[in-house]
């Protein structure tokens, strides 16, 4: 029979193996790690629609008016976008595309939870070229119709153009409907549309029929029909050092969970019936359903590492093992 030391040496040698993170595909809109060391709070993202395979995102805080444009076949930053107009971010925590080409950009954090009597939301229209730039972006003033909060996920409605936020507390947040038109002339007011769970960001399917909503250990969907939320149901999602985003691919074939951290990763789970292909996907289908929030790579393809979950059951097994001989070792 092999050694305790033995046993031991291969449970460490499988853990270390099951802790890589998932090795991304050769196309766009799979698996990747946003390699940029500038880039060590991502909060949110948005897929391209003029620029296939390419993700916007930014930092938390503490970074300036910067977005960064990152293609998911290399996780490189192929462009680096800094908006001019607006004033110094305080917390920036979410980015959308709206159905008029523009990015949304959130400065919508409040870590005091109502500290600030009003956020922002910043406006640019997506580059036609990825080139680092200097663009001119307008300002929005943003309050809440019943008082100050913190909040960390912004989508923009693809058919209607509405901003909707998300907040967040403890308890469960709140999601907020804006005006029809945000305008730069008035404060625009957020009102209290539906009760939602803790949430570190949100999507809306490309067709706008569901709305994602994820936090830190899982992910729901909703039916969404005239501004308004329906049905829920359990969406399985990545297990993350600090999940804090989530997109549809701009096909609508799959979810895009991010996380924060250097060399943060990038997870693609597919949407039912979508096949796992990057092109063709149906935009009013469902995202994957169920009760497991765990599965870190639902819609990997063969051969990738399923990082995340593949960890999880070799610790489990090396816990298993580890205990197991222990007994063995007191009983000889």
């Amino acid at each position: 029979m092999p050694s305790y030391l033995t046993v031991s040496g291969a449970v460490a040698l499988l853990l270390l193996a099951g802790a890589a993170p998932a090795v991304a595909g050769d196309g766009a809109d799979q698996s990747f790690t946003i390699e940029d060391p500038r880039i060590t709070e991502s909060s949110g993202l948005a897929a391209s629609r003029a620029h296939p395979g390419i993700y916007w995102t930014h930092n938390d805080s503490d970074d300036g008016p910067y977005v960064y444009a990152v293609d998911s076949r290399t996780g490189k930053t192929v462009a680096t976008i800094t908006m001019r107009g607006v004033g110094r971010p305080r917390d920036v925590e979410a980015i959308s595309l709206g159905p008029d080409g523009n990015l949304y950009v959130g400065d919508i954090g409040d870590n005091l939870n109502g500290s600030w009597d009003h956020v922002w939301i910043y406006r640019f229209p997506e580059p036609k070229q990825l080139r680092d730039a200097t663009v001119d972006a307008t300002q929005f003033d943003v309050t809440y119709a019943d008082g100050p909060r913190n909040a960390e996920a912004l989508m923009v409605h693809p058919t209607t153009g509405r901003a909707y936020i998300a907040s967040k507390n403890e308890d469960g947040g709140r999601l907020y409907e804006g005006p029809a038109k945000l305008t730069t002339g008035a404060t625009n007011v957020f009102r209290r549309v539906g009760e939602v769970p803790w949430v570190t960001d949100g999507a809306f399917s490309p067709d706008g029929k569901e709305l994602v909503l994820r936090s830190y250990f899982s992910a729901r969907g909703y039916a969404f029909e005239n501004g308004r939320l329906g049905a829920d149901h359990a969406v399985r999602a990545p297990l993350q050092r600090q999940a804090e985003s989530v997109t549809y691919t701009a096909d609508g074939s799959a979810l895009m969970f991010g996380s924060e951290g250097k060399r943060s990763d990038v997870v693609r789970v597919d949407v039912d019936g979508s096949g796992g292909g990057s092109g063709g996907g149906d935009g009013g289908k469902s995202p994957s359903r169920g009760g497991d929030s765990s599965a870190s790579s639902a819609g990997a393809k063969d051969g990738e590492v399923k990082g995340t979950t593949l960890t999880g059951v070799l610790v489990l097994a090396g816990i298993g093992v580890l205990v197991f001989m222990g007994r063995r070792r007191k009983g000889n």
